[in-house]
């Protein structure tokens, strides 16, 4: 049966060491193509897709197989393999794509590790912008090598909130999405994975999104999490490789309550 314990001090450093290795890889392939022609495709939902997405996948799952090949892998471009498994790398190759082939900077190399099921270690890197947030639960969050913390913000009327597009949202989650930000001390719109990155150094309080996939929030979860942060489904439910699209994460646990509360009604 997977193991839900927490990774040793050893594992956590050597898990580390590889994952930020491929994650400079990762880099050396999408940051010499960044703000050059490039041709864009569109995926079954008319997302875009280039073959700098594809590349840096493809080059990701090489590595984790060889390294790892009894871990399991998900990623976007090309599916899932072996979940079941212990330990389970999630890959998100260039998280906002739209952001990319418009030469905006917001966007960001996701990489997981799950264990039993439960993100333990998270990167967000954000190669424009050379920034990078490494994330381990029960831990510690670093951005670029030194520790970081998510706010102490606790009240929704003091809160900056941040969500990517109102386009991720249904009707319904509009209306909830709209109610709950306008109660903030600000909201803001864009960023895409870089929101995250902003709560876990304390510089934003709250971001609210919907219509995710796993790959989208695994690698986030940790970064939050390890810097003080709650990031949860809009149920308050832990997140996992089965939580659906909607997921909310705040500076505090009282932020995330109030969150919660005012998505319900």
């Amino acid at each position: 049966m997977p193991s839900h314990a927490p990774l040793s001090a050893a594992e956590r450093a050597e898990f580390e060491a590889f994952a930020t290795g491929i994650a400079n890889n990762a880099r050396a392939l999408s940051l010499p193509r960044f703000r050059r022609p490039v041709d864009v495709s569109h995926k079954g939902d008319m997302s875009p897709v280039t073959a700098v997405d594809r590349g840096v996948e493809s080059m990701l799952r090489e590595r984790i197989e060889q390294a790892w090949p009894g871990h399991g892998l998900l990623g976007e471009e090309y599916g899932a393999s072996h979940v079941d498994a212990e330990f389970v790398w999630s890959i998100d190759p260039i998280d906002g794509t739209r952001s990319f082939i418009s030469g905006w900077p917001l966007w960001g190399t996701l990489i997981a590790l799950l264990r039993g099921g439960t993100p333990v270690l998270g990167i967000l890197d954000m190669p424009a912008l050379d920034e990078r947030w490494v994330g381990h639960v029960g831990v510690s969050t670093e951005m670029n090598g030194r520790p970081c913390h998510a706010s102490a913000c606790e009240a929704l009327g003091e809160a900056t909130l941040y969500t990517t597009t109102p386009d991720m949202f249904t009707p319904a989650e509009w209306e909830a999405f709209d109610r709950t930000s306008r109660a903030a001390y600000t909201r803001r719109f864009g960023g895409d994975c870089y929101g995250y990155g902003m709560l876990a150094s304390g510089h934003i309080d709250a971001v609210i999104e919907a219509n995710l996939m796993p790959y989208d929030y695994l690698a986030i979860t940790p970064v939050v999490q390890a810097a003080g942060g709650v990031m949860t489904d809009w149920e308050g439910r832990p997140l996992g490789m089965a939580s659906g699209g909607r997921v909310v994460a705040a500076a505090t646990p009282a932020l995330h309550a109030a969150l919660i509360a005012s998505l319900k009604g």
